[in-house]
């Protein structure tokens, strides 16, 4: 009823607001090669579907030669598996296979058109990655990470430490691919404060190039969709933990009412409860707002180290 009542007055979906177009890409810069940094699933993830969908050579980067191997490893894998459902052609797959070049030193990455970090949530770690990007990687390079809570304009100012490259901060950028980085389609493109308009529409340009859609954010705590999704888990975990449903109950009705692919605590402990509790307490603190009070039960099943998937045990077992 809804959408005929759109197409009745004349409409086929919701339009952008006049001047607030997000996906501009008036200003973009050419990307001929990217490197990517931290070889786990998110990392090897971007780095495969760069290769195979903006066909660009990649870099990717990773202090352990244990976890690139492992994480081309895992590559060969994803593409045999294409090729086997015949998603992909023998040829395409070799193709993207030998755009990928690994390597344990971030000096590789002096020649390259855009970078996107993605290593473990911790501030510090990032801050000294983008110090030392801002010395390593070309005057004219984008400087992406792929954090999904700490803010773009404090990961910029770490660029700030090369006197003689001062636009370094407006290279910075988020683009945050959601996971598993081959199979959804979305990217998070959140600006700094210090990001200039050439490196926002580079940005989008070149996930576009990788089949992804591009939904820009403002630099807020949990940008867009952790700032929604998170909350809606944990008001699930909270109707668990009063009794207002059971665990099947609460992700049925959301799958079938909602046409969901999983419901709240079953894509909970997928993401891993560590994950949720952590975005959780950020999305506290840093608004201040109790309604982001992350549950009790969340904060006792990450205690007991019930973590979901990855430790065998959350809302459900594995």
């Amino acid at each position: 009823m809804f959408l005929r009542a759109l197409r009745s007055a004349g409409h086929n979906g919701p339009k952008a607001a006049r001047g607030f177009s997000s996906t501009s890409v008036a200003n973009a810069a050419e990307v001929k090669s990217l490197g990517v940094i931290g070889a786990g699933q998110m990392g090897l993830g971007i780095a495969l579907v760069a290769a195979q969908k903006a066909q660009v050579p990649v870099t990717l980067i990773d202090n352990s030669q244990a976890s690139l191997d492992k994480g081309l490893k895992f590559a060969d894998k994803l593409l045999e598996k294409d090729v086997s459902k015949q998603r992909l052609t023998r040829e395409a797959a070799d193709a993207a296979r030998g755009l990928l070049t690994p390597s344990t030193k971030m000096d590789d990455l002096s020649s390259v058109d855009f970078v996107i970090e993605a290593v473990p949530e911790i501030v510090d770690l990032k801050q000294t990655i983008f110090s030392n990007l801002a010395q390593i990687a070309p005057k004219h390079a984008i400087l992406a990470t792929n954090t999904s809570s700490i803010s773009i304009t404090k990961i910029a100012a770490a660029t700030t430490t090369d006197p003689t490259d001062l636009q370094a901060p407006a290279r910075v950028i988020s683009t945050h691919f959601m996971n598993p980085v081959p199979v959804q389609k979305g990217v998070e493109i959140i600006r700094g404060l210090q990001t200039s308009q050439e490196t926002m529409d580079t940005a989008i340009a070149f996930v576009q190039r990788m089949g992804k859609v591009a939904s820009v954010s403002a630099d807020s705590p949990g940008f867009l969709a952790n700032r929604i999704l998170m909350p809606y888990i944990n008001e699930a975990v909270i109707c668990l933990e009063t009794g207002v449903g059971g665990r099947e109950d609460i992700d049925n009705i959301m799958k079938t009412g909602t046409n969901v692919p999983m419901g709240p605590l079953t894509l909970a402990d997928f993401i891993g409860l560590d994950t949720c509790l952590a975005i959780m307490n950020v999305l506290h603190q840093e608004t201040g707002d109790s309604k982001y009070r992350p549950s009790g039960l969340l904060r006792r099943m990450v205690d007991a180290g019930w973590l979901g998937k990855k430790s065998g045990k959350g809302f459900y077992d594995y």
